[in-house]
């Protein structure tokens, strides 16, 4: 049976994070909350954990989840050939409400699904996430939902989504008012923003004035990606 600990006090906070650490080590999926939305999360480095997730959220392979990580300079231990420009962005944005797609370091023993070398890297600015990844290393976090639905804004709507198919939920209060990440494929040049979120395009382009919008030099779609943390 899965288990819900109040975050938002310090003592219940401790006993949480230490049984969403051993959750991580069963492989077993977890529910954190962010700075954007809440996610489940799972062990990146475990492709049966990920396919947990996968299938906990109704996704397949083609929709491989972002990673988690607790500090920006995780960022070299799990990509290559960063630029400049991807540097800037992690200086400025990290941690917050922006996610990097950069190239995967080959070398990394991970299957986090059909991502085609590349991986999508975010540190999120909230306290309770950080201290789990401090813990447990990079988790691959997908929004706290059913695929398809709305994302989680607190614990309760997550449970409601993913119920026993999730551990460990962290509650931290109401997300209500967060935006999902804004997203920019790293890998092309120049970098381009492929969801938008958090972080607006002119606040990016303050720190890497060359990146391309959405509709930028191609017809312009809706966005309907699926959110994540």
């Amino acid at each position: 049976m899965s288990e819900l600990f109040d975050c938002t006090d310090e003592t219940t906070r401790a006993e949480g994070i230490a049984a969403a650490v051993e959750a991580v080590g069963r492989r077993g999926c977890v529910v954190l909350p962010t700075d954007t939305v809440y996610g489940i999360g799972a062990d990146a480095f475990s492709p049966q954990a990920v396919a947990v997730l996968l299938a906990a959220k109704g996704r397949g392979r083609t929709m491989p989840p972002p990673v988690l990580i607790a500090h920006p300079r995780v960022l070299d231990g799990l990509a290559i050939d960063v630029t400049e420009q991807t540097r800037a962005l992690a200086e400025a944005f990290w941690p917050g409400g922006l996610t990097l797609i950069v190239v995967a370091q080959p070398s990394l023993t991970w299957d986090l699904g059909e991502t085609r070398g590349t991986v999508a890297l975010r540190v999120p600015d909230d306290e309770i996430a950080r201290t789990l990844l401090e813990q447990t290393g990079p988790l691959a976090v997908s929004s706290a939902n059913r695929h398809g639905q709305e994302a989680a804004h607190n614990a309760e709507q997550a449970r409601e989504a993913l119920a026993e198919s999730v551990e460990v939920y962290l509650d931290g209060g109401e997300r209500s008012d967060s935006a999902s990440s804004t997203i920019i494929d790293c890998t092309v040049a120049p970098p381009r923003v492929v969801r938008s979120g958090a972080i607006s395009i002119e606040r990016i382009r303050e720190v890497v004035p060359e990146v391309l919008d959405l509709c930028d030099d191609e017809p312009c779609e809706d966005d309907e990606g699926t959110p994540t943390a």
